[in-house]
Formats: C-alpha cells, structure tokens, sequence
C-alpha cells in the first residue's frame, strides 16, 4: 500500500543478473522528510535497487512513482531531471578541477552557458544554509575525504536533488565528520528532502534514522522503527540468525617475537616524513592493534612492513631476520601476508577471476605451476575450496572479483593472505564497509589464527573493534607511537 506522503514509491521491483536475483518483487515507500536506512548484508541487493532508482539499471519488472506519478528512467540523466541525486561510496570527482568545476560537470551547457562565478556563489549560498563548508575555488586534491563528500553532496543539491541517496556515507569518514554529516541531513528533511540512508554501522542506523527496511537476499525481510527495535534484532533481520557482537577473547599464548621495528622512517607519497621513529613488536599468539585517525602514518607503517614502502631510517626485522630494504617478494617468501585497506584498488585484481586472485601469491609454487605453465584444475580446485571454507558467496570459482559485494571480496583477500605461508599477518581496516554477518565472521577468523600462534598488526579506526581483538594497542599520531 503506497503511503499518502511518499515521495518515492516502488512496487514489486524484480531484477536478475546472469545465475543471481538482485531483487525479488520488492516494495519501498520513502516519504517526504525522512531519513529511511537500507540495511542487508553485503550482495543482498540494496545497491541494487537504489540503481534502479537512479537510472543506472533498469528493472525487469515492478513499477516506480515519483510523488504519486509514474515515472520510467532511461538514464541517470532522467532520474536527476526529478529530483534524484545519489552520492556513491566511491567519490566520482576529477581532483585536478576545483569544487565549482566539480559542481557543474557534465550539466547540460557545462563551463559555456553557465558562469563560474555565479556557480561559486549559488554553492557558497547552499554551504551556508545546509552547514556543508567547503571552498568553492579549493581543488578537490586539497581536500579532505569528509570535504569531498560534501561536495558530492552539493552537487545533487545544486543540480535540484529532494530525494538524496547516500551510499555507505561514514565508511571513510572520521567520528566528527559523521556527527557533521548527521547535523547537515537533519537540516536537509527539517526542510523537506528525502534522506535514503546504507549503511552497516547500527549504531549510526539507530541514531538518524526515521525508519529502517531489511533486505535479504534480495527480498525484504521486515521494517523497523528505532525506537521500537535494537541492534540485535535488526543483526538477525539482517542475516537470519543470532550474532554475537563479542569475539570471545582468550588470553594469549605468547611464542617467540616474530616482528621487531626499530625508529622506523618513512615518508608519505608528497616527500613528507609519514613516520618518526616508530618503534614496535609483535610476538606470535598475540593481536597488535593501531589505533589512530586516518592520515597519522597507519598507511605508511603497513607498507614498510610489508615491503611495500621503502625505508629512510630505522630496522626491521622478522623472525630475528633484518629486512631492511627487502623487496616485497623477500617479505612474502619470509611470511608475512598482507590485507590492504583498499581492497579494490590495491588488494584485488578486478577483471580476474576467483580462482586467479586467490593464487596471485602463489603462482609460482609448484602445486600450482608447471614450469612456467598455471595448471588452472589445480587452482580452480584450491579456488572452490576457499570459497566452501570461508562462505564465499559466489556463482562460481570463475567470476571476476569485482562482480562480488565488498564483503564477499574481502573474505576471497582474506582467505588468499592466510592460505598463504604466514608468520606475520597485517590487516588494514579488515571490517570497514562490511555487514555485521561478514563482520562477524573476519573477525571470529582472525582470532582463530591468533590462538593458532599467528603473530598479527591490526589497524583500524574502529575503536570497538580494537578493544575487542587486540592484546595490546597502540595509539599513531602524527607519524609517532604515543
């Protein structure tokens, strides 16, 4: 039944890709002024729809109303024309313009018809009454990760937007510029738009939403109001079952020490020291955490130790071995296994399949190689093993990786790092954009490890996920152990 004040009605929505059902005759109401938050685990189907929405896929079947009237979007282009905007999880921003140019790119007329100075102007007119500070002349490369997102934001704004799509917001935002972002979309549905809200941070669900909608596996699975439900019950909506927010941490069995650093320096990509003189070690059996805001030299710290970053001062060495100045080859053949924070970017090949993602370490051993011939019945077999072991959800060991949700991608790096010959472990923001489930699981499999004597640096931002894996944490700040 359509809500007489909604903005946004979709009914009976259904879209299939090859061998998956993203959505199955699913309804959603978002009404005027409210902030409604999407929440499913990874792959079940909530980007999906809200591309529907946008005009980026078209459904197979269902229909959509925009104010009570039937709409039919060809493009994202229609979708914009009333009143959608969408601000995705990864910024679409050219970083060599400033935020004005930014602004209007690919409006129709662009830099001709529309004057610069009066785009800066009309986007210093919307910071103002939204509380969204950003220099409109400043060049998207001297921003902030949190002032490139409210560009995005201004873009949908000034392009009309009464109806805002924020997909997973807060992923790469610090604790005070999510509280300002919640500032900035109370204001925005005081004055009437409409605010659809993914995330997978419950306890942010629970403080801006208005209303909450559960996808599973691409259905909807039930509805919520926050004040009439708790995390717990929104986590088994979300997954089917009960999830223990608390790893049961046992007391570690400390072994030997696998890893010492000593007055480490390094300097960041600008030529700048990312690194004064760290000093650190790790023993087997035990969890290291790294606590910090982001940009302090976490980055820097997990590439020097992994053979990624060079080194203009200080020692490393693994196992009592001196590394210093060892190539990321000599790092990987001494045991260290590695899961970077970009897991599209850096840690995954996108247009590979499973099964040669899993073995881009391990190519050349010969359980796998033939001289310098892949046997592919080997890997597919080590492929769909990992996939069983680790609850890979996955049509199949031949599916390029960045068809998968951001969980499932994680659990396939996850599993190649620890299959893998392993001494040392380096986990960089392991949960960050993940549903409680996946969540759950990472979290549950580094802990095994760590009882099964893996030595392991954990950095994160999330301080309740530090407090409940490590054993001892270290604060960075500003390219130094505090």
């Amino acid at each position: 039944m359509t809500e007489h004040n909604a903005a946004v009605s979709m009914e009976g929505i259904t879209k299939r890709f090859p061998g998956v059902v993203a959505n199955e005759d699913v309804n959603l109401d978002i009404l005027e002024g409210e902030v409604h938050t999407l929440l499913g685990e990874n792959g079940a189907g909530k980007s999906t729809l809200m591309n529907i929405l946008t005009g980026i896929y078209r459904a197979d079947a269902g229909k959509i109303y925009i104010r009570r009237e039937p709409v039919h979007f060809r493009s994202p282009r229609d979708a914009i024309a009333k009143g959608i905007g969408m601000v995705h999880q990864h910024f679409k921003l050219v970083s060599s313009h400033t935020v004005a140019e930014n602004i209007i790119l690919g409006m129709e007329g662009g830099f001709g018809r529309l004057h610069l100075k009066d785009v800066e102007a009309q986007t210093i007119q919307l910071t103002e009454q939204y509380g969204l500070k950003v220099d409109p002349k400043a060049y998207i490369w001297q921003l902030s990760i949190g002032e490139q997102q409210r560009v995005e934001i201004l873009k949908t704004l000034f392009r009309g937007a009464k109806i805002l799509i924020l997909d997973e917001p807060t992923a790469v935002l610090t604790p005070q510029e999510s509280r300002e972002l919640f500032v900035t979309l109370r204001a925005m549905t005081a004055e009437g738009h409409s605010i659809v809200f993914i995330s997978h941070k419950l306890d942010e669900v629970m403080d801006i939403s208005t209303r909450i909608t559960v996808l599973r596996r691409g259905r909807v699975v039930g509805s919520a109001i926050p004040d009439r439900t708790d995390q717990r019950e929104l986590s088994k909506m979300m997954v089917g079952r009960e999830v223990l927010f608390d790893v049961e941490h046992k007391d570690p069995r400390l072994g030997e020490q696998v890893l010492e650093v000593q007055n480490l320096s390094v300097l960041n990509a600008r030529g700048l020291p990312a690194l004064k003189g760290v000093s650190l070690t790790v023993t087997a059996g035990e969890i290291l955490g790294i606590a910090g805001v982001a940009g302090n030299g976490q980055e820097e710290l997990a590439e020097a130790i992994t053979g990624l970053r060079p080194q203009t001062g200080g020692m490393i060495r693994l196992d009592g071995r001196e590394m210093t100045g060892a190539r990321a080859r000599d790092y990987i053949e001494a045991g260290v296994a590695y899961v970077p924070a970009d897991r599209n970017g850096v840690a995954s090949v996108g247009n590979l399949s499973l099964s040669e993602n899993v073995v881009l370490k391990q190519y050349r051993e010969g359980r796998f190689a033939n001289g310098p011939f892949l046997n592919f019945d080997l890997i597919d077999g080590f492929a769909d093993e990992l996939i069983n072991r680790y609850n890979i959800a996955a049509p199949g060991h031949e599916v390029a990786v960045r068809l998968l949700s951001g969980g499932n991608l994680q659990k396939v790096i996850l599993a190649r790092e620890i299959s893998s010959h392993h001494r040392l472990l380096v986990v960089m923001s392991p949960t960050r954009g993940l549903d409680v489930g996946a969540t759950d699981f990472i979290r549950k499999t580094l802990d095994k490890h760590r009882q099964e004597g893996t030595a392991i640096l954990l950095v994160s931002e999330d301080l309740e996920e530090l407090f409940s894996l490590s054993d001892r944490i270290g604060v960075l700040f500003s390219g130094e152990i505090m």
